[in-house]
């Protein structure tokens, strides 16, 4: 076979059906479309109509709400889960996944909740205060995965208005020359 002798398969290349154009041709007068009724006619369904059923654009709420697609996610891990392991034990992914505390390789971070009896390393993605500071009490340490996070910077404080607790201070006048009274003449 050679390209000059390609053709196209019998029936994939069908010329476009001309319907309304006469009896003769099987598509005329109703054109396919039956006798009557909305079908029938120009106009047909609005887009989104679905017979009378609620649709589904008035379905759903209104509002969707926004969610970050940078924020981080941790699994909670509470002080009181921590008191399983032995004193001076080195806690970190592994040996809390061996535990079945968290999933392998899924970010946790470590909750004040309870109290904290033992001497541990801890090491986690993350770390609240006061688990920090029970850790920390209880002689232990705390190691963060991926290293200490730097601390939040702080809003400025506008320095145009002064502190509310600020005395005003008093504002100085110009001191004035008293005016000579001319001399009245005789």
């Amino acid at each position: 076979m050679k390209l000059h002798e390609l053709r196209a398969p019998e029936g994939s290349r069908t010329k476009k059906q001309r319907v309304g154009r006469g009896t003769g041709s099987g598509r005329g007068k109703t054109s396919g479309r039956g006798q009557k009724g909305q079908l029938s006619r120009s106009e047909g369904f609005r887009l989104g109509f679905e017979g009378g059923q609620m649709p589904l654009a008035q379905r759903l709420p209104k509002l969707g709400g926004f969610k970050n697609p940078f924020k981080k996610y941790y699994r909670p891990l509470n002080l009181t889960k921590l008191n399983r392991f032995q004193d001076g034990a080195e806690v970190g992914p592994e040996l809390l996944a061996e535990a079945r505390l968290v999933r392998p390789g899924e970010p946790y971070k470590v909750l004040g909740t309870g109290s904290l009896g033992r001497k541990l390393t801890v090491t986690a993605h993350a770390f609240s205060a006061s688990a920090r500071a029970a850790i920390e009490k209880a002689g232990g340490k705390v190691v963060w995965i991926g290293g200490e996070p730097e601390p939040k910077p702080q809003p400025k404080q506008a320095e145009l208005a002064p502190p509310a607790n600020a005395a005003p201070e008093p504002e100085e006048e110009p001191e004035q020359e008293p005016e000579e009274e001319p001399e009245p003449e005789a």
